[in-house]
């Protein structure tokens, strides 16, 4: 496995475990995440207040299904599922696009889809 897959599985380990530092050790200090029509964030602290959205409790249920790279850009598709605030349930594929740096995280793009 490469460097930078690695660093997307600790990334995504860390989401399903709310464990900011290591999330956070995997990031740029200039990272950028988008998800379009929904939010763009730019810096590490605003990356910090997003992990664990105040909409849901609890930690999510993250499964890849499938990464792949080429040249400094890692794609991951997978599945999560989280518990909603409201008592719903958020049940989603993603598409997550990875823009890396000396392994770092430096640019996210984050596709989700919910599911019923």
């Amino acid at each position: 496995m490469s460097e930078n897959k690695a660093t997307v599985e600790r990334y995504m380990d860390g989401f399903g475990k709310s464990d900011h530092a290591q999330i956070l050790s995997c990031l740029s200090e200039d990272i950028e995440w988008d998800m379009p029509g929904a939010f763009h964030l730019v810096g590490r602290d605003a990356f910090d207040k997003e992990i664990e959205n105040p909409a849901f409790v609890g930690r999510p249920s993250i499964t890849i299904s499938r990464m792949v790279e080429e040249d400094d850009v890692v794609v991951a598709e997978g599945a999560v599922r989280a518990q909603r605030k409201d008592g719903g349930l958020l049940n989603a594929v993603f598409c997550d696009v990875f823009v890396m740096e000396h392994t770092k995280i430096k640019r996210l793009t984050t596709y989700l889809t919910a599911v019923t």
